[in-house]
C-alpha cells in the first residue's frame, strides 16, 4: 500500500496542503519548525488515531479553526481508497471511507504505517505508559477491533475508579459495594483480552526485533522483550534489577488462565484499592522489560544502544505488519532519524528499508539522508509546500536553473 495523495485542511500550521506522492522514498526537507513533521504525523494519525508528539487532539487543529481534516488516497494492487478524518474541537470526530461515514476507530483497517521519531527513544528510557502505548498502537493495526476493546476497557476502568473513590470518601467497606463486583467482571473480561493479545504480540516481535537490531548495529546484543504483568505482582513503579529473577509475568497465557489470575489479583488488592481509590491491577499498569546483553536497557544501555533498540522495535513492527497485511507493506515513516545516526548505521538502515513500497523521510539537512532514499524531495517552508521534486531530487525551479546554465 502507498499514499498517492495527501490533503490537509487547518491541520497544525497548514491552512491547506495538497501533496501528490508515490511509491518509493520521498524526503520532506526544510528547516526545523516549518512543518515537515506535521505532514508525517497526519499520516500516522490515520493508522493509530493518535499523535506521536501530543496526547490532546486539540493541538492538531490550527489555531483559530474549529476543525482539522486529514484526507489520504490509498493505492494498492490497482485499487484506490479515499480515507478521511475530521478532528473537531467541540464535537466527536468524524470519519469517512470512500465518502461513506464510518466509525473513527475503523480507520486503522485501511491505513497501515510505522512511524519512528526522536520521541520514540522514550520507549526504551521512558515510563511504562510509553511502552504500553507502543504495543497498543501496533495491536490496533494488526487487529483493528482491538481499538474498541481498548476503548471499552478504559471506560470500564474509569467507572471502577470512580466507584472506588466514592467508596473511599464515604467510608464504605467491600461488603457494602456489590456494584463493584459487576465492574470487576467487565474489567476482567476486557482486560484479559488486552493482556493475552499483548503477550502474543511480544512473542511475535521477538525474532523480527533480533534481526532488525543486527541489521542496524551489525552485531548481536541479544535484544529481548520480557512482559511484566501487574496481575502477577509486577509493580508499575519498581525499577528492574539485572540480577533479580523475573516475576511470574512471563508465564504463557495458554498455560495459566489469565482471567483467573486477574480475579485473584483484584481480590487480593481490594483493601488497598479502597484505601487509595484506584485500580491497582490490570493491563493499564503492565510493562515490558527491554533487555540488551541480559541487562535492562533502561539505565544500562548507552544512548546509541537505546536509539538502536527503539529503531529496531519499529522496524520489527513494520516487518510484522508486512507479514500480516492483505494490503501490502505499511508506509514506513522516518522523522528526523538520520541526524541521530552515524554514517554506518545510516547506510545499514537505508539498505534494510529500501524495499518497502513507500518510505517517507523528514530531514532538516538533506545530506544526512543516504543517497538511496533521497531521489524524490519535497521542500517545506513555513507551513507550505514550496517545491515538489522529480526522481533526480531537484525541484522544478532547480531544474530550470540547470537548464538555463
Amino acid at each position: 500500500m502507498h499514499i498517492s495523495r495527501l490533503s490537509l485542511t487547518d491541520y497544525r500550521n497548514y491552512a491547506h496542503a495538497e501533496l501528490e506522492l508515490g511509491p518509493g522514498a520521498t524526503v520532506f526537507a526544510g528547516r526545523n519548525g516549518h512543518g515537515k513533521t506535521n505532514l508525517v504525523e497526519a499520516v500516522g494519525y490515520l493508522s493509530t488515531l493518535g499523535s506521536h508528539r501530543v496526547s490532546s487532539e486539540h493541538a492538531l487543529i490550527r489555531a483559530g479553526a474549529d476543525a482539522a481534516i486529514i484526507r489520504a488516497l490509498l493505492a494498492h494492487a490497482g485499487r484506490e481508497i479515499l480515507v478521511e478524518v475530521q478532528l473537531n474541537r467541540g464535537a466527536a470526530n468524524r470519519a469517512q471511507v470512500n465518502r461513506n461515514g464510518v466509525r473513527t476507530r475503523e480507520l486503522p483497517r485501511y491505513t497501515h504505517s510505522v512511524l519512528f521519531a526522536p520521541e520514540d527513544l522514550a520507549i526504551v528510557r521512558g515510563d511504562p505508559g510509553v511502552r504500553r502505548r507502543f504495543l497498543d498502537d501496533l495491536l490496533v493495526q494488526r487487529m483493528p477491533r482491538m481499538a474498541g476493546v481498548l476503548a471499552d476497557y478504559d471506560r470500564v476502568l474509569r467507572q471502577r475508579n470512580s466507584l472506588l473513590k466514592s467508596a473511599r470518601a464515604s467510608g464504605l467497606r467491600n461488603a457494602q459495594l456489590p456494584t463493584l463486583e459487576i465492574w470487576d467482571e467487565r474489567l476482567v473480561e476486557l482486560g484479559t483480552e488486552v493482556v493475552d493479545r499483548r503477550l502474543d504480540l511480544v512473542a511475535d516481535l521477538g525474532e523480527p526485533l533480533r534481526e532488525a537490531y543486527r541489521g542496524i548495529v551489525d552485531d548481536d546484543h541479544g535484544p529481548r522483550l520480557d512482559p511484566r504483568l501487574s496481575i502477577d505482582g509486577a509493580g508499575e513503579d519498581e525499577d528492574p534489577q539485572p540480577d533479580r529473577a523475573a516475576p511470574d509475568a512471563t508465564l504463557d497465557s495458554a498455560a495459566s488462565d489469565t482471567a483467573a489470575r486477574f480475579r485473584a489479583a483484584l481480590a487480593a488488592l481490594r483493601s488497598k484499592e479502597l484505601e487509595r481509590g484506584v485500580t491497582l491491577a490490570g493491563p493499564h499498569r503492565d510493562d515490558v522489560l527491554l533487555e540488551l546483553n541480559g541487562l535492562p536497557a533502561k539505565g544500562y544501555a548507552s544512548h546509541g544502544e537505546s536509539w538502536s533498540f527503539a529503531l529496531a522495535l519499529k522496524l520489527a513492527s513494520a516487518s510484522l505488519l508486512r507479514t500480516d497485511s492483505t494490503t501490502g507493506d505499511p508506509v514506513l515513516i522516518l522523522d528526523d532519524v538520520f541526524a541521530e545516526l552515524d554514517r554506518g548505521r545510516r547506510d545499514r538502515l537505508a539498505a534494510s528499508i529500501s524495499d518497502f513500497e513507500q518510505v517517507l523521510v523528514t530531514a532538516a539537512v538533506i545530506e544526512d539522508v543516504p543517497e538511496v532514499l533521497a531521489g524524490r524531495i519535497v521542500r517545506i517552508e513555513r507551513g507550505a509546500v514550496v517545491g515538489g521534486a522529480g526522481e533526480d531530487g531537484r525541484t522544478g525551479d532547480e531544474r530550470e536553473e540547470v537548464a538555463d546554465a
